[in-house]
Order: structure tokens, then C-alpha cells, then sequence
């Protein structure tokens, strides 16, 4: 019996097939949306994120493209991250807040993705008014910094809304992975409970009050304020690194004094210089009123419900709420 002797080459050759032929094995793996036998969902951001691992439970492994501590508008999209959305069992993100995920969802194409502002409406607040004020004027809420109107995305701020956007993920979880749709849906129904008796008990917190206006860093707030009938004032627009115009912080100063504002809200992803200065000139105080873009080490609560929690606190402080 001859035995053939393969020379170096050859079984080098060999090994590097073989190691193609499991690379390729893997990558199929890889391809089928799941990842450690659970559906793989990829997040854009926390609020996405959090309505992912809430719904999703154990059924599901959830990443977040946008990193703890990262401002989410300023996220640049790497290519391997591009991939990971290709592969993804189903891809949560919010159309219009970063554009980086945009472009990189329509390059990637994956399978399954459940948009935000596509289970809710979307309106139009305003933010800064680029020195168009006219000395008396009051600033309103409202205005992007660029003069015209924007699509506000900051939908997760109004427990309403994002009950509403809780039920669309939950049915996009349903559709990805039709295995586990009964745990999606008990899971759905028991968050949205929870967001109905958040907004039961911001309306109630806020019910008595002695003021319906606040400041605030950039104008996050307008679905919140819109709910319970309170007056968003941003220093900046919905940008959170817009520079206000001299215009827009003379006209700060005379709604503090005519709605009797005594605190200015910050922020913690963006900085607060402008906040605290704004408030020691005015002889305010300052407090957190948290846009839960991230969670992170100086954030009031360790989830979005416990700092929702916490900005309900500090507004009624700010608001004079009995």
C-alpha cells in the first residue's frame, strides 16, 4: 500500500482550506441573526437599547453602538460595526437622530429593523433663535438653531410615546424571532404598564404647581413639557453643542425673571458651562435634568425609569410642585 507524502506546501495549503472552509462555516453561523443561540439585536443608542433588553429579556443578546459615556449626535459609525448591523437578527434605532446610523443602515441592509419614529408621531419643536428677537420679545419653545423648524426625535422623553414605540419593537422582535413571540409580547405589555404609571405619576407630581416654565441646556424636553403642559426654554437648540446667540441668552434672562425661574438645568454628556453661567448671572440654582441619551457613572438612576424618576424630582423642585 502506497502512501502518498503531501510536501510542506501542500498541507499548508490544505490546513488554509480547511480553515476557509470553518471560517465560512462560522461566518453562516454568524449570518442567521443570532449569537450564542440567542436573536442578536443591535441598538443604536440607550433608549433603543433599554426597550431591547426590557422586551427582549433572555431571548436576546443587545449591543449598543453608541458607547456608554458618548454623546449620541456626535457617533461615527466604524466599519466593523457596519458589518455587525449586516449580520444583526434585528436592528433598533430612532431614523434622524444620528446620521451615521442612517447612512450605515442603508449600506448594511440588514433583514429586520424596527424604527422609532415609525411606531409615534413626530412634531416640530422649535430650539434657539439665532438673534431674531426683538428687544420686549419673549423666546418660545421651539425654533432649530438654524431658523427653520426640525423634526424633534427626543420621542422617549413622553412616557406616552415611548409605550408606543415599546408595542413596535415588540412586534419587530415577534417578526425576527417568531419562536419566542409569546415571551415578546408578555414582556411588551408588562413595560408598557410601567410607562403608563410613569406618566400617571408625572402628571400627578406635577398637577400642583406654581410654575410652568423651565431652562434647560438644549431643548430635549419639548414632548415632555407638551404632555404636561409645562414651557421648555433652551439655552441651545436641539443640537446639544449649538452656541445660544447674545440674543437668545438676553431674552433667557427676562423670561426667568417674568415666569419667576429659579433653576437652570444641565445636562450630563454635554457640558455645562453655559448653564451655570447663565445661572450665576441670574443668581439661580442648577440641577440635572437628565435627556437619558446614555447611562453612565453621573447618571441619577441606573435605568431609564429610575432617572426619568429623578427628573420628575427635580422638576417639581424647579416648579414649585406640592
Amino acid at each position: 500500500m502506497n502512501i502518498r507524502r503531501l510536501s510542506p506546501m501542500t498541507a499548508l495549503v490544505g490546513a488554509a482550506a480547511l480553515g476557509l472552509t470553518t471560517l465560512t462555516a462560522c461566518s453562516s453561523d454568524a449570518g442567521d441573526g443570532r449569537k450564542d443561540g440567542k436573536l442578536d439585536v443591535v441598538a443604536s443608542f440607550y433608549p433603543m437599547q433599554f426597550l431591547a433588553q426590557r422586551i427582549g429579556g433572555d431571548a436576546v443578546h443587545v449591543s449598543s453602538l453608541t458607547k456608554p459615556g458618548v454623546e449620541p449626535h456626535d457617533l461615527e459609525i466604524s466599519p466593523r460595526q457596519t458589518a455587525d448591523l449586516t449580520e444583526a437578527g434585528l436592528v433598533v434605532y430612532l431614523k434622524g437622530l444620528q446620521p451615521s446610523v442612517d447612512r450605515a443602515i442603508a449600506q448594511a441592509e440588514p433583514k429586520h429593523v424596527a424604527d422609532a419614529t415609525s411606531y409615534t408621531t413626530l412634531e416640530d419643536h422649535g430650539a434657539e433663535v439665532e438673534g431674531d428677537h426683538h428687544e420686549g420679545e419673549e423666546g418660545h419653545e421651539g425654533h432649530a438653531h438654524s431658523g427653520d423648524a426640525a423634526a424633534d426625535p427626543h420621542i422617549w422623553l413622553d412616557p406616552v410615546r415611548y409605550a408606543q414605540v415599546a408595542k413596535g419593537v415588540g412586534k419587530a422582535l415577534e417578526k425576527a424571532d417568531p419562536d419566542h413571540a409569546k415571551t415578546y409580547q408578555k414582556n411588551t405589555t408588562a413595560l408598557v404598564k410601567e410607562l403608563n404609571t410613569l406618566d400617571q405619576d408625572f402628571r400627578s407630581g406635577l398637577k400642583d404647581r406654581s410654575s410652568d416654565t423651565f431652562i434647560t441646556t438644549h431643548a430635549a424636553f419639548g414632548y415632555l413639557a407638551e404632555r404636561y403642559g409645562l414651557r421648555q426654554e433652551a439655552i441651545s437648540g436641539l443640537d446639544p453643542e449649538s452656541e445660544p446667540s447674545p440674543a437668545r441668552i438676553k431674552g433667557l434672562h427676562t423670561i426667568a425673571k417674568k415666569d419667576k425661574v429659579n433653576t437652570v438645568f444641565f445636562e450630563t454628556l454635554v457640558s455645562d458651562r453655559t448653564a451655570k453661567t447663565l445661572a450665576g448671572d441670574l443668581h439661580l440654582r442648577t440641577d440635572v435634568l437628565d435627556p437619558i441619551e446614555g447611562i453612565g457613572s453621573k447618571s441619577k438612576g441606573e435605568d431609564y425609569i429610575q432617572v426619568m424618576r429623578s427628573n420628575l424630582k427635580a422638576l417639581q423642585r424647579a416648579l414649585g410642585a406640592k
